[in-house]
């Protein structure tokens, strides 16, 4: 097996490099491609919950009722638009395993109630166990700080289709000093 500098000299170990353990972040863990849609069009953040709910019916076998449901009564509590175009809707759903998500890129933004007033364009939605609580707080945390990264933002709006957002996400690396800056 090869390490160090080996291994970064290899020409077709490259790649390999990005799926390391060590580059794995969580919210990789919970994002298929098939949860990503791209220049989804709707009105309201209600249209993309329903829309998150047939995905997560389709992927997962629970209701899309349920998960639509419980974004709301989340969503009742308090916005979950964080500014900068970026929303993170998430609901607890009971008898859920573990954590799920999906992405949604916005064919145009739409009002989320986000603390700077601007509309949201960017929706990670997260699903979680009913009792889930740590392991809940580490994913918001790590799509907080994604986020956060104006650079990155900016890649999830500039990319192709599902399978380049996808990767955006599968090779955001938790650890990288670039991807610590504050949000601009």
């Amino acid at each position: 097996m090869l390490f160090g500098s080996a291994l970064r000299q290899h020409p077709h170990v490259v790649a390999l490099e990005c799926y390391a353990p060590v580059c794995m972040n969580l919210i990789s863990k919970i994002l298929p491609t098939a949860n990503v849609m791209v220049d989804f069009h709707a009105a309201a953040k209600s249209t993309v919950f329903e829309a998150a709910g047939v995905v997560f019916e389709r992927q997962a076998g629970m209701s899309s009722k349920l998960v639509t449901d419980a974004l709301n009564q989340r969503e009742k509590l308090c916005s979950t638009g964080l500014g900068q175009g970026v929303a993170i809707p998430h609901g607890r759903i009971k008898g859920l395993k573990a954590p799920l998500g999906a992405f949604v890129r916005m064919a145009a933004p739409i009002p989320f109630e986000a603390p700077d007033g601007k509309p949201v364009g960017l929706i990670f939605i997260m699903l979680v166990p009913e009792q889930a609580n740590e392991s809940h707080l580490q994913l918001l945390s790590e799509l907080a700080q994604m986020f956060s990264d104006r650079e990155f933002r900016d890649a999830l709006i500039a990319a192709g289709d599902a399978h380049a957002l996808h990767r955006l996400f599968a090779e955001w690396n938790p650890n990288a000093a670039n991807q610590r800056r504050p949000a601009v």
